[in-house]
């Protein structure tokens, strides 16, 4: 049985610490949020390798855990269905995921309010150092601490998550305040709007309490929007006069922000999706990164999902390629032990993964920034393509096979 602390209890941390928990060893995650993570995020989209992870950390898999859709539409400008496209698809929820992996855990080893500092390797184990002076001991220490990851500040100090030139808006509306125009054409759908230069892409997700009856749901969108770094600057800015560099939190977004983007919506988007956007109390800024580690083992020290690979959300894969992290993680511990040579193997299993999702993530980013620009011979673009690119599952042959025999003209 090995000593293993996981740094960061987010839902890839969760899912490494579940697997290898399960496997027999002596895991302990340190969270640096003192409070609950329950409630943050919003929808993510299920795919076959995720199922599986979730099935290895002892879930049941089963028809709770998210929302079908069975198709996608593109909406026109004028609400119209523009193109469509048979795709059967799962959509949860950060929050519906999170509970989950967190009632199958042992809350007993889930530690909170615990800051990493710096980790120190010997031959025999590593020391996990706590800004409040606690230490932790453990044969290996793998890190899913996020975009912003102190452990590969550490190890990889030159490696920053770079800015991808837009944003996104983000929100989630109540099933239950729509208009029957907007449930009847796109919510039972996974739907895109596209906007020149710009795309919004949208599902049916659980509502309050993780309910997906008809009627109790939520819609979750997402808006892509360029933004120079001085608009990004002002976007992060409240209407104080604070500046957020790191991140906005959704009730600090000044309001004059909102209402910019409730105007646009009205003069851009389907009314479908402006209406969403206006009956939305809160929606909140994402800021677009990415990153691309080239290492992700240390001897005693491994950087899994977002802390060592960020990818765009286009392709939908963040938690699931942390869920693959996960299950690597396990499979190479249990063939070579908790040592350096067991997460060297790792890095050689998951390495050139991570970074054909990053590439082609920014691929599909650069597709939709093409449109509408100044000289492009390509401005207008194929919205079967877009329907057909974004958020899909290359695990699955018959999706894949789809998917690859599309090429961008841009």
């Amino acid at each position: 049985m090995a000593r293993i602390v996981v740094i960061g209890g987010s839902l890839g941390g969760l899912l490494a610490a579940n697997m290898l928990h399960r496997a027999g060893h002596d895991v302990h995650i340190l969270e640096k949020a003192a409070a609950s993570l329950d409630g943050r995020g919003a929808g993510i989209v299920t795919h076959k390798p995720l199922m599986t992870a979730l099935a290895r950390c002892g879930l049941v898999v089963d028809a709770s855990l998210g929302v079908a859709v069975k198709e996608r539409v593109v909406l026109g400008s004028s609400g119209e269905v523009v193109a469509q496209t048979a795709l059967d698809q799962v959509l949860t929820s950060w929050s519906r995921l999170y509970a989950m992996l967190w009632s199958a855990f042992d809350a007993t080893r889930y530690v909170q309010g615990a800051s990493v500092s710096r980790l120190h390797q010997s031959s025999q184990g590593v020391a996990v150092h706590c800004d409040d002076g606690r230490v932790f001991e453990a044969d290996l220490a793998i890190a899913s601490d996020g975009i912003r990851s102190a452990v590969r500040a550490q190890y990889l100090p030159q490696v920053q998550a770079q800015y991808a030139g837009y944003i996104a808006w983000r929100g989630v509306c109540d099933e239950s305040v729509l208009s029957q125009r907007t449930l009847g054409s796109v919510f039972d759908t996974f739907g895109f709007g596209l906007p020149s230069g710009e795309q919004l892409i949208g599902y049916p997700v659980a509502g309050a309490g993780n309910t997906i009856a008809p009627g109790q749901r939520r819609y979750n969108y997402v808006w892509y929007r360029p933004a120079n770094e001085q608009a990004l600057k002002e976007l992060m800015t409240d209407a104080d006069g604070n500046y957020f560099p790191q991140g906005i939190s959704p009730n600090k977004v000044a309001w004059q922000h909102v209402a910019s983007a409730r105007h646009a919506a009205r003069d851009l988007l389907a009314p479908q999706f402006a209406e969403m956007l206006e009956k939305t109390a809160q929606p909140f800024l994402q800021p677009i990164y990415d990153c691309a580690s080239p290492q992700m083992a240390f001897d005693r020290v491994a950087l899994m999902g977002d802390a060592a690979f960020v990818a765009r959300p286009h392709v939908g894969m963040g938690v699931t390629k942390a869920a693959q992290d996960a299950s690597a993680l396990t499979d190479c511990i249990e063939v070579y032990g908790a040592t350096p040579q067991a997460l060297r193997a790792f890095e050689q299993m998951r390495l050139a993964p991570c970074t054909a999702v990053v590439e082609r993530a920014r691929m599909l980013g650069a597709y939709m920034q093409a449109q509408g620009k100044n000289g492009s011979q390509h401005l207008v673009r194929d919205a079967r393509t877009v329907m057909l690119q974004t958020a899909i599952d290359l695990s699955d042959e018959n999706v894949a096979s789809q998917s690859m025999t599309i090429e961008f003209s841009v």
